[in-house]
């Protein structure tokens, strides 16, 4: 049985097209509906997630509720692994398949062997320049919300780790891969300097959160999935 107000946390396999946001503000009105049902508890529940997801991202996004909301940060620092398939020979402005593509490249150079031995280079304690289409604060505002208004940004590097990096299957101009990395890095950016790397252009074609720390996607459930289950019990 579940108790919100003491503190949960909660497992959910993020789907595509939904932000981060949209699955708390989701299921906030059924775990205050749960709380008041079977524990008598009425008010607002403290929900908040531990690390956001993009919206085209899928995978693990971890909620907590109640006493648990104490322990996002520590759950933010853990480490992230994600899998996830890199397009070359073109870019987009927000290195994913957001924004439609604006350049194109030549590809045919590119062996197998390249692909492989520039993953090296990017193993280890990194600066790393933000997608201007972020949420990075400019100014007080998103960096996405300023972009969007025709308004130049430049983002300043930001520290991150990459603790693993291979690649999984090559079907030019498709590459898949895995990743494991600190808390604040963004693949999409890996993305763009993953083709700066070949001395071409690269962009985010999909992405996966498989882990986060010892947490698991495979043991958690679809957002309407988790909704019926507190809805039977």
């Amino acid at each position: 049985m579940f108790h919100f107000s003491d503190g949960e946390i909660i497992l959910i396999d993020k789907e595509i097209n939904w932000t981060s946001f949209d699955v708390v503000n989701y299921l906030k009105p059924a775990i205050q509906e749960f709380e008041e049902k079977k524990h008598g508890i009425k008010g607002k529940i403290k929900i908040g997630h531990a690390g956001t997801l993009d919206p085209l991202a899928t995978g693990l996004l971890i909620l907590c509720t109640g006493k648990k909301t104490k322990d996002i940060q520590k759950l933010m620092d853990l480490r992230k692994t994600y899998i996830g398939t890199f397009c070359l020979g073109a870019t987009t402005a927000s290195f994913d398949k957001e924004q439609p593509i604006h350049q194109t490249f030549d590809i045919s150079s590119i062996t197998e062997e390249m692909i492989h031995s520039v993953t090296k280079n990017f193993i280890g304690k990194q600066l790393q320049v933000p997608p201007v289409f972020s949420a990075v604060r400019v100014r007080g505002k998103r960096a996405y919300e300023l972009v969007r208004q025709n308004v130049e940004v430049e983002l300043k590097p930001k520290p991150i780790e990459i603790y693993r990096f291979e690649i999984t299957n090559i079907r030019l101009p498709y590459v898949d891969f895995m990743i494991e990395c600190s808390k604040g890095t963004y693949i999409r950016a890996i993305a763009r300097d993953f083709g700066h790397a070949l001395n071409n252009g690269a962009y985010l074609e999909n992405l996966r959160r498989a882990k986060i720390g010892e947490y698991d996607v495979n043991d958690a459930m679809k957002v309407r999935e988790f909704l019926n289950l507190i809805k039977r019990m």
